[in-house]
């Protein structure tokens, strides 16, 4: 009878084991996340080639879809969008921990590739270079605009001491 019992348990832990690792298994080559799973690159889309935009209307946009081109292969997630002083930002909480680090490795990846991202916003991809921002008063204006649109008590403090990383969606081929 035990025996029986725990071949029970055995099978309803493997079924959505099995399914979570297909799913995402799946979804790896997609063109774009899901809302669950990280994607693949980000192909569809009008490829973005005029001057630098006014970025303010990112502030009425909740997610993007960021894609990493470093390490290969490409992948991509949905995140947070920001907007300050009319440049681009994306950020990630919770780096001063290693459930952080874990959960959030797509930071880790972008603060130690080659710099090089691609945004789908709205079905438009813009090539960007994903850089990393440690201090400067640029981080007043960015966390004030992330504290705006998505709560929270972020802080300059807070990137300083490396438990949020802020990165800029700086154009490719620019100095920051």
């Amino acid at each position: 009878m035990l025996r029986l019992i725990l071949q029970v348990i055995g099978i309803l832990v493997l079924i959505p084991v099995v399914a979570y690792v297909t799913l995402r298994m799946e979804n790896r080559n997609a063109d774009g996340p899901s809302i669950v799973f990280p994607g693949g690159e980000l192909v569809s889309g009008e490829l973005y080639t005029g001057p630098e935009p006014d970025w303010s209307f990112t502030r009425d946009i909740s997610l993007v879809e960021l894609e990493l081109t470093n390490p290969a292969p490409p992948s991509s997630r949905l995140i947070f969008i920001l907007e300050s002083e009319g440049r681009l930002y994306v950020v990630s909480g919770y780096m001063g921990t290693t459930l952080g680090r874990i959960w959030k490795h797509w930071a880790v990846d972008a603060d130690e590739g080659d710099g090089m991202a691609v945004v789908r916003i709205d079905g438009v991809r813009y090539e960007r270079e994903i850089v990393r921002i440690r201090e400067g008063d640029a981080l007043d204006g960015v966390t004030a605009a992330l504290r705006e649109k998505y709560g929270g008590n972020s802080s300059r403090e807070s990137v300083e001491s490396g438990n949020l990383w802020v990165f800029e969606l700086a154009p490719r081929g620019q100095d920051v």
